[in-house]
């Protein structure tokens, strides 16, 4: 697995993926309710709890993002309500008998059973000192890495390029030139990109950053982006951030691995017949992709 530890600043800098082989959503079931569990509405005297507002915001979930929390939660709840009339009026006309229902509703208990479980070997698996082996075989990958911290100004043609390229000659702070010039969404900060690594820019890009000196100033550049000038501030060698800084991505990976694992080992066991491909062909497929070990994680430096 390729995990990227930092926030993208802008376009420029190319992303690692954070997909791991074998990754399931994982949708957790509402226990029962509670004595704290309030019930907040009754439909032909059927309860509607606290406890099944929140399930349901976790199940429609990026159709809720924009909305406040007032108005969220009256949304969800009216969706409720609603859901509870209209349900009851398809059991009345015997929608539940219907093949094309019992289909759906076997495929939802298995995707929940399947879901469940994962969730639960994932917490298991989360252990403080599982997340400080994967942390600690990571960092020692990454630290000694050569970073450099610069800026650039992002234009459009060469010819633009070539006439910030003169106006910093003559003096031109860089920082303020990159506000005014600079297309790129990190032009507010002056153009700063930070410390990276040299895989972590496209190719053009990183080949000057990483031949200037400290302080120098690089001719246009031209990327697929548009051109930039480039100003190197600082190199060091690279430092693995604290474990408390990426925690929680280093979390996900161990859940997500220990998932990965656990349905690999399931496969092994169960008798796995694909009837619309040959023999090898199945046989291949039915293995699950492992995640890649940890030590090809990438973690970025903490912030200055």
């Amino acid at each position: 697995m390729t995990t990227s530890f930092r926030v993208t600043k802008t376009g420029l800098r190319l992303g690692f993926a954070a997909a791991v082989a074998g990754c399931l959503a994982i949708t957790l079931c509402a226990g029962p309710a509670s004595a704290e569990d309030k019930v907040l509405a009754k439909v032909n005297g059927v309860e509607i709890h606290q406890s099944d507002v929140a399930l349901a915001e976790e199940e429609l979930g990026p159709s809720l993002a924009q909305m406040d929390p007032a108005t969220k939660d009256e949304n969800v709840l009216a969706f409720l309500i609603d859901m509870k009339i209209v349900s009851k009026a398809a059991e009345d006309k015997k929608v539940q008998d219907g093949e094309d229902f019992k289909k759906r509703l076997a495929f939802t208990r298995s995707r929940l059973l399947m879901d469940s479980l994962l969730a639960n070997e994932g917490k298991a698996a989360t252990t403080d000192d599982a997340m400080k082996k994967v942390y600690e075989q990571a960092s020692k990958e990454i630290v000694g890495e050569d970073e450099v911290h610069a800026r650039h100004i992002l234009v459009e043609t060469e010819d633009e390029a070539k006439a910030v390229e003169e106006e910093l000659k003559k003096g031109t702070d860089f920082a303020e030139l990159a506000k005014k010039k600079s297309k790129d969404p990190g032009a507010s900060d002056g153009g700063d990109l930070g410390f990276f690594t040299k895989d972590q820019m496209v190719p053009e890009f990183s080949t000057v950053a990483f031949a200037l000196e400290p302080g120098k100033i690089s001719d246009p550049v031209k990327s697929q982006f548009g051109w930039h000038v480039i100003k190197v501030e600082e190199k060091r060698k690279r430092k693995a951030p604290d474990f408390a800084q990426v925690k929680g991505q280093i979390e996900t990976y161990v859940a997500r691995k220990a998932q990965a694992d656990y349905v690999g080992k399931l496969r092994e066991a169960a008798k796995i017949e694909r009837m619309d491909k040959a023999a090898e062909t199945a046989k291949t497929d039915a293995k699950p992709d492992a995640a890649k070990d940890p030590a090809d994680s990438k973690m970025a430096p903490a912030k200055k």
